[in-house]
């Protein structure tokens, strides 16, 4: 992680409307690591990864959101996943031939975004909202709509900086319960759409938003971190294979005794061998089980 992947917060004084920015660099980087993904693919992981940042620091608990897309178009899935302390992963799965001029619809076919948030404390919540819109942002905007009443719009800008991929984005949403007159987040609206994707990529937020909002009060909070993390464990595969039956922890052991599982995430692999699942099946898979 850079010092440049990292969230913004700010405020309107005259408006009750709040905004976010946030750049990505190695995060985005660190996500496409591990896999060879079409040019197009690449672009809508690095916007999905933009949008999550945004709709995690929307959120006010602590825990997780994933951000998902399925459908039966040859991308069969892209999820990211993300946390309130702005910790980011995520992988895609295809099944077929994707263009390098797909669109949205063209990769997912006929599917469907879901949004599942996981508090550390309470109820998990799921929304699920249809491919409306021509782009993710436009979604992810229905999707405020319906679920909370809340006017939303996103600026996600993907690209190149340094040579190397970037993404970035920016979020404006009323304050709830806070009277706003639909002209004034027009007027904002129709500033932050003019922003350049090289604009978000190599400016500082303080700069950015004085190009944007140079005639407007705006307070900017200090940044936030964002970072790739995984969260998998030799723990968690462990447990994964706690569940399974004996019958098929059987055909799962290669010719030598070996089961290896890699992460889709970040790639690390871990491998049991026969005496380990043997012990692990017997006693469980907490942490005095002797996996090594």
């Amino acid at each position: 992680m850079t010092i440049r992947d990292q969230l913004h917060r700010y405020l309107f004084e005259n408006y009750a409307v709040r905004g976010e920015l946030v750049s990505l660099y190695d995060t985005y980087r660190q996500v496409l690591g591990q896999h060879d993904y079409p040019a197009p693919v690449k672009s809508l992981l690095g916007e999905m990864l933009v949008a999550t940042s945004l709709l995690t620091a929307t959120l006010k608990f602590d825990g997780e959101i994933t951000v998902q897309l399925q459908g039966d178009g040859p991308l069969r899935l892209a999820v990211i996943n993300g946390d309130d302390k702005q910790n980011m992963r995520g992988v895609a799965r295809i099944n077929g031939d994707i263009a390098d001029d797909s669109s949205l619809h063209e990769m997912v076919g006929k599917g469907y975004l879901v949004i599942t948030l996981t508090p550390k404390e309470g109820e998990r919540y799921q929304g699920v909202v249809g491919l409306e819109g021509d782009s993710l942002a436009e979604c992810i905007e229905n999707y405020f709509m319906q679920s909370e009443q809340l006017p939303t719009r996103l600026f996600i800008r993907t690209g190149m900086l340094d040579e190397q991929v970037a993404a970035a984005g920016m979020l404006l949403q009323v304050l709830p319960a806070q009277e706003t007159s639909p002209d004034d987040f027009d007027h904002l609206v129709q500033l932050t759409a003019t922003v350049k994707g090289e604009e978000l990529f190599a400016l500082p937020a303080n700069d950015v938003l004085y190009r944007l909002y140079h005639q407007d009060e705006v307070t900017l909070y200090p940044p936030q971190p964002v970072q790739f993390l995984c969260t998998c464990s030799r723990q968690r595969c462990a447990d994964a294979l706690m569940t399974l039956s004996e019958q098929d922890l059987q055909e799962m052991l290669t010719e030598d005794d070996v089961i290896s599982m890699k992460c889709d995430f970040c790639g690390t692999s871990y491998s049991f061998n026969a005496a380990e699942v043997a012990e692990i099946k017997q006693y469980g898979a907490d942490d005095n089980t002797t996996v090594h």
